[in-house]
């Protein structure tokens, strides 16, 4: 997920995805704190879908918000809740406005109805 305008294309939305990756949580500068519209994603989203930093049936990463520099944050999932977490995590990213790519594919994912 990462705040900024919703591209095109699938291609267009997988080289910004590549080039906020690259800025905010490859860069060896100083860290970069989230931005404000991806604290609140993410505390939603583990409203739902808590940190269990011992034993996490869910993140593959947690704590998700260590996921997360700047305008980017990327979520790492378990493979066995992965399709149930990826369609709420898809649906919330739309609710904070915020641009969700599956990097698998990749391409752009919208919610199902």
């Amino acid at each position: 997920m990462w705040d900024g305008d919703r591209p095109f294309d699938n291609r267009a939305a997988s080289s910004a995805y590549d080039e906020f990756y690259e800025r905010y949580l490859e860069s060896d500068d100083v860290a970069v704190p989230p931005a404000p519209r991806i604290v609140a994603y993410v505390e939603a989203l583990v409203t739902r879908y808590p940190d269990d930093v011992d034993r996490s049936v869910v993140w593959a990463s947690p704590p998700v918000i260590d996921e997360a520099s700047g305008l980017i944050v990327h979520l790492l999932m378990s493979y066995s809740k992965a399709e149930e977490v990826s369609e709420y995590a898809a649906a919330l990213s739309r609710e904070h406005g915020l641009v969700c790519l599956e990097r698998k594919v990749p391409a752009i994912r919208r919610p199902a109805r």
